[in-house]
């Protein structure tokens, strides 16, 4: 990372802020599934339609998620699978470390 510019830095925070809300990593998450229209989204996760819409808007603009139209519908779909590599990774890293406290905690 010592070899990045200011810029490439600059883009490398921005997807682990896009990636640091837990609304747009349940909408990923349910798009890892299928593809999907707003309304599904909506109900599936509970939350209201301009949430939704705003979250989607925000992973779409940054090229995570893509988005084709159906007659009156618009579909998400993932455009850039290696986020789910990425949550996988820190998911193992948070686990391991559950481990080791659990660990010191039960010696």
């Amino acid at each position: 990372m010592a070899t990045l510019n200011e810029d490439t830095l600059e883009h490398v925070a921005y997807r682990f802020k896009l990636l640091g809300e837990p609304m747009r990593l349940r909408l990923l998450s349910l798009l890892k599934e299928k593809e999907r229209c707003v309304q599904e989204l909506v109900e599936l996760s509970g939350a209201g339609q301009a949430n939704i819409s705003k979250h989607l808007s925000l992973l779409t603009s940054s090229g995570v998620v893509n988005r084709r139209k159906d007659g009156l519908h618009v579909f998400y779909f993932i455009a850039d699978d290696s986020v789910y590599e990425l949550c996988d990774l820190v998911c193992a890293s948070l686990e391991n470390n559950a481990k080791g406290l659990q660990k010191a905690f039960s010696s």
